[in-house]
């Protein structure tokens, strides 16, 4: 005779019954709290937050040339995907330019430079960025191969397209080339999710670490400034993106955001815009409803040019210096910062301090020097991780919600899913 009463589920049972959404919360609150407790002792977790990076990066070159390829080769129309890129890239324009104004707006009103004292600074000196035209020249690259080994996302993209393209070019012909990326692209997808499950150990010692070593004045020191970031991503979080997903996509906000925080909260721990890719394009398709020839173009485009966090941020550093050095702006000026930020914005490479390699481009546009530069960096590279973490959450954010716009331009969106999507 049977025993009729049912096994009490195990411990790894009741662990994955949990939603990653909350594991990952869960971890990054503990996290917190263990790395407050230890103090430097923390460091000792470095490594393992050091391998789920590691993890996740590893997935994203090859993720974004298959998940694009087989995006264009569905598409079957060259037309289409046209259609699909001129909205994606308007409308990431649009987003950054806000992020801009934004965060114009922000550094204005908080003055987070006002008395700023560098006397016990240490210069940082920054490379000299890309210009515009050697960005644009890179996206083809001379080696597909290399692209793809160093992670250069912008030719990956380019590349991957072609290949579509060309998919769709030979018909008969490139279908079994076509089945090839398909099934490239459910197997990287089944690696995300394993990756995926390790989230919560990646992001437990990532905030650790980082409260550990600079201690609760990482979020005290620096207030102003820090005020500023948080005070401009909510902004554009909440009404520009959310604004987006209401106004330009015609549906509610709430499921967007409950949909997406799985996303928002990797990018917030790993604060990079390229390593939250593979969770963005998980949550845009399980939770959003959004179908596969929308996110495998806009999403990775996104995370290489959709940079509103990266450029709000930088147009606060910019009015930071203004006011720490007492130069009096015109109003021609503001209209060149934001000019120049959108546009070295979106050529900022997509990991943790890029923001800072950009800035000598626009604080040299209205004539602060590579001196007073190596300063403001210096200044702020102790704290730059934690306000890294928070602008990299409006990176994500800009992303999605582009994504959710153009799938319901192009019919590519189920909206039952989205309606009633369960938080991962």
């Amino acid at each position: 005779m049977t025993d009729p009463t049912p096994a009490k589920p195990g411990p790894l049972a009741w662990w994955f019954a949990i939603p990653l959404y909350q594991r990952i919360l869960g971890a990054l609150i503990l996290g917190a709290v263990v790395g407050y407790v230890w103090g430097e002792g923390a460091t000792s977790l470095k490594i393992v937050g050091e391998v789920f990076i590691r993890l996740i990066r590893m997935l994203v070159a090859p993720l974004v040339f298959v998940i694009i390829a087989t995006g264009v080769a569905e598409l079957g129309d060259p037309k289409r995907l046209g259609g699909i890129g001129v909205k994606t890239i308007s409308m990431y324009f649009l987003t950054v330019f806000l992020a801009v104004v934004v965060g114009l707006i922000c550094a204005s009103l908080f003055q987070p430079g006002l008395g700023a004292d560098f006397a016990n600074v240490a210069p940082q000196a920054v490379g000299t960025p890309k210009s515009p035209a050697e960005i644009f020249i890179g996206i083809v690259p001379l080696n597909p191969i290399k692209a793809l080994a160093e992670g250069e996302t912008l030719a990956i993209i380019f590349f991957a397209v072609m290949i579509g393209a060309g998919v769709i070019v030979a018909g008969e012909a490139g279908k079994p080339v076509a089945v090839l990326l398909k099934s490239g692209t459910e197997v990287m997808l089944k690696l995300v999710g394993f990756v995926m499950e390790t989230a919560p150990l990646g992001v437990f010692a990532l905030i650790a670490v980082v409260m550990g070593t600079n201690g609760p004045e990482t979020f005290i020191n620096v207030a102003r400034l820090a005020a500023c970031v948080i005070a401009g991503s909510l902004l554009q979080t909440l009404i520009v993106h959310g604004g987006i997903v209401r106004l330009m996509a015609w549906l509610p906000v709430v499921p967007f955001f409950r949909g997406i925080i799985d996303a928002m909260l990797v990018g917030f721990s790993t604060a990079s815009s390229s390593a939250s890719l593979p969770v963005a394009i998980r949550v845009a398709e399980d939770n959003l409803g959004i179908k596969p020839p929308v996110t495998s173009t806009v999403l990775p485009l996104g995370a290489t040019i959709g940079m509103d966090g990266t450029a709000m941020y930088v147009a606060m550093l910019t009015l930071f210096a203004v006011q720490a050095f007492g130069v009096q702006l015109e109003p021609a000026q503001y209209v060149l910062i934001a000019v120049t930020t959108t546009i070295v914005a979106m050529g900022v490479a997509p990991v943790p301090s890029g923001s800072l390699f950009i800035l000598a481009a626009v604080l040299g546009s209205i004539g602060i020097g590579p001196e007073q530069t190596a300063l403001i960096v210096g200044f702020i590279l102790p704290f730059d991780r934690v306000l890294d973490m928070i602008r990299t959450v409006p990176n994500v954010t800009a992303d999605l919600a582009v994504a959710t716009a153009v799938g319901r331009w192009e019919k590519e969106i189920d909206v039952e899913v989205y309606k009633g999507c369960p938080p991962s």
